[in-house]
């Protein structure tokens, strides 16, 4: 499963590496989307045990709270680092919600099979990621301020 985040909503590619990729969306930060997981995952089911379900999505402003969430759901999650996707440089690329979903499942599935497809990140822990928040905050404050004081 990929899942592409947005401000107001996340679009996610649910695939099981040989089918069609089925297309969803939640609102962006509900959690909602554990039963569209388990629903997933009880649809990849070869046999009477749950599947192994593995997601992945880009490094960004929505830190790792949705990385440890999929963790504690017993999800195999990635987090990749956005400049290291690949991008044909010479093809002229749209660039849309549901193109990126697709790429990253796609990604993701030749991950799982053995190739190096892009840079996966490591989780901070909880005071770094802390830390980092109260600098961007401060970052965002003096900006207000410099756009009031204009």
């Amino acid at each position: 499963m990929s899942l592409e985040l947005g401000d107001k909503q996340c679009k996610l590619g649910v695939g099981d590496g040989r089918n069609t990729v089925s297309r969803f969306r939640i609102a962006a930060g509900d959690q909602g989307c554990s039963d569209r997981l388990h629903r997933a995952s009880r649809h990849a089911i070869q046999d009477a045990r749950m599947a192994h379900v593995h997601t992945c999505y880009e490094a960004g402003r929505d830190g790792w709270w949705l990385h440890r969430w999929l963790g504690q759901l017993g999800v195999d999650n990635i987090v990749v680092d956005a400049a290291s996707i690949e991008v044909n440089r010479r093809a002229r690329r749209a660039k849309t919600d549901r193109l990126d979903a697709d790429k990253l499942q796609t990604m993701l599935v030749r991950h799982h099979r053995g190739e190096r497809v892009w840079s996966v990140l490591r989780e901070p822990s909880k005071g770094d990621e802390d830390e980092r928040r109260e600098h961007r905050e401060l970052e965002r404050l003096i900006q207000q301020l410099k756009v009031v004081q204009a």
